[in-house]
């Protein structure tokens, strides 16, 4: 009798079934054991910062206009140079969408468009030799609606894999999921020449057979209560682990199980299953797990679920800051106080609901910026730095929904390309590429990227900036203090976002504290515990006390 994941292996590769198209090769559905490829890095390599970087928009090797692997790995050097010590590759699976990647098509294949698993390997390769760690975003909730086996699904409800989605006899109502029913007719004439479920409207009266969709027609939910379709997963994540991946940021964890049209969303199924696979992914040595959990994240980032998770709902709280509200300063002087160090924070992302880029929420103004920067470089956790966002990179003009944060990247003030690739860029580029593009604020001392090095530097070369504890926090206006410790060595980090000089009284200094100024390097040896903090300034001191 052939064990049930072999059957499903036979049938895919034997009868093609489940193929894409005519000619594509089928769906890899074998069991992937632990084989472990080490991974070479310092044991928390992890509270480091990162660099969030989508490939399509990253750099371009060959001159097609598109970014790739290849592309990447020529700008690691720049990664490494800046300070960073991790990569979360949005992405790079081969997709139906053919831009964000997030419809997964073949779980266990590189995007075409990107290169080959060499490319991969060779990426993997060189990261490591620069000290750099590689994660990859894994949509575990949903396939591309063009997936072989969802193809298989919706022509035969007599398919073996039918039960790997959720379908109905009839269409549910009363569902409401991002302000849509999540629940799409599942018609031949709904579908396009990919198998891509097109956005039609709603079926008429009497129709039969709807499948579910958190995120819509184009990617269908998986039945994650079968646990055929969780080993599919696990055997996947374990795919790109063995080649010596350093983890994943886990996409969409809360959807992962629905139980009726009102529980939804982070059910306790899910979160129990997110700890299964994350659980499993850190079985393999020095690896490192964060989970996109928008509506409860500090539940998340606890080791009883994920381990580690996006700060929702508290990263905004640095740009209000820098814009003057005090209220803001309250909630980054206290949020590290009961918040776990595992906790992921940022300033922006790949999606529009997180805002816009950096540079247009602050419309331009570097003091700012660099304040909002400082916090969550220096405070605990791990920073998520988006690319471009430390050169001051703008939105692309002209665009709608996310597509403004995906532009290419802005190396060079050439103003077609911005040194994103040798051909036509396959979108608009940002448009202040000419002065906030990576060559010249390099030779700018005062630039944003100057000022982001010189806070990687800080978390890189003072271990209690990046490991340390939380101490003596405090708000005084629009004045921001903590303390941060590990061993022998004590830091204070002040960050006055205020525009006028402030004197302060820190907590935690005495009067025979003394602090010597590492951040900007001059003032020598203080004492006392009150500070004069010019405007939109970041200072940082070693305390002896």
């Amino acid at each position: 009798m052939i064990p049930l994941r072999r059957l499903a292996t036979v049938l895919v590769l034997a009868t093609g079934a489940a193929t894409a198209a005519p000619g594509d090769a089928p769906i890899d559905l074998s069991p992937v054991p632990f084989a472990d490829s080490p991974v070479t890095l310092p044991r928390d390599w992890h509270r480091g910062a990162f660099m969030e970087i989508f490939v399509r928009a990253y750099q371009d090797s060959d001159g097609d206009g598109t970014g790739d692997l290849r592309g990447l790995i020529s700008r690691l050097d720049y990664l490494k140079d800046l300070g960073i010590k991790g990569i979360w590759l949005m992405p790079i699976q081969k997709s139906a969408d053919r831009d964000h990647g997030y419809a997964t098509a073949d779980y266990r294949a590189v995007e075409p468009d990107y290169g080959t698993l060499a490319d991969f390997d060779e990426l993997l390769r060189q990261a490591g030799r620069r000290g750099i760690g590689v994660i990859m975003d894994y949509a575990i909730n949903h396939s591309a609606a063009a997936h072989p086996l969802f193809g298989a699904a919706r022509s035969d409800p007599a398919s073996p894999w039918r039960d790997w989605y959720v379908f109905s006899d009839a269409e549910p109502t009363g569902w409401d999921i991002f302000g849509k029913n999540p629940w799409y007719p599942n018609r031949p004439e709904s579908w396009n020449h990919t198998g891509e479920a097109k956005d039609t409207p709603r079926a008429p009266p009497g129709s039969r057979d709807f499948y579910f969709g958190t995120f819509g027609p184009q990617m269908p939910d998986f039945n994650l209560r079968n646990p055929r379709v969780l080993d599919y997963h696990l055997d996947s994540l374990r795919f790109w682990l063995d080649r010596g991946l350093a983890g994943y940021r886990l996409d969409a964890t809360p959807h992962l199980i629905e139980n009726s049209a009102t529980d939804w969303n982070d059910q306790p199924e899910s979160r129990a299953m997110t700890r299964r696979i994350a659980d499993m992914i850190r079985s393999y040595p020095n690896r490192y797990v964060v989970c996109e959990a928008t509506a409860k994240p500090l539940e998340w980032g606890h080791a009883a679920v994920c381990g580690g998770a996006f700060a929702f709902g508290y990263f905004g709280h640095f740009i209000d800051a820098a814009r003057g509200k005090a209220e803001s300063v309250v909630e980054l002087a206290d949020y590290y106080k009961t918040a776990a160090p595992t906790m992921a924070t940022f300033l922006s992302n790949h999606d529009i609901f997180a805002g816009r880029r950096l540079w247009d929420q602050l419309q331009g103004d570097v003091a700012r910026y660099k304040i909002a920067a400082a916090g969550y470089l220096l405070q605990p956790g791990t920073p998520f730095i988006y690319y471009g966002e430390e050169v001051g990179q703008a939105g692309a003009a002209g665009l709608e929904a996310d597509m403004p944060l995906r532009a290419p990247m802005s190396w060079t003030a050439d103003a077609r390309t911005g040194g994103f690739t040798r051909g036509t860029p396959f979108r608009a580029i940002a448009p202040n590429v000419a002065t906030h593009n990576a060559a010249t604020q390099a030779s700018d001392p005062g630039s944003i990227l100057n000022f982001y090095k010189a806070m990687l530097a800080l978390r890189n070369t003072r271990p209690s900036i990046a490991r340390g504890s939380y101490e003596h926090a405090f708000a005084d206006g629009l004045v921001l203090g903590f303390q941060r410790a590990l061993g022998r060595q004590r830091t204070l980090v002040l960050i006055n976002y205020g525009a006028e000089a402030r004197r302060v009284r820190v907590a935690g200094l005495y009067g025979s504290s003394t602090r010597n100024a590492v951040y900007p390097a001059r003032g020598g040896k203080q004492r006392g515990a009150f500070v004069t903090l010019p405007p939109h300034s970041v200072h940082v001191f070693d305390v002896r006390r």
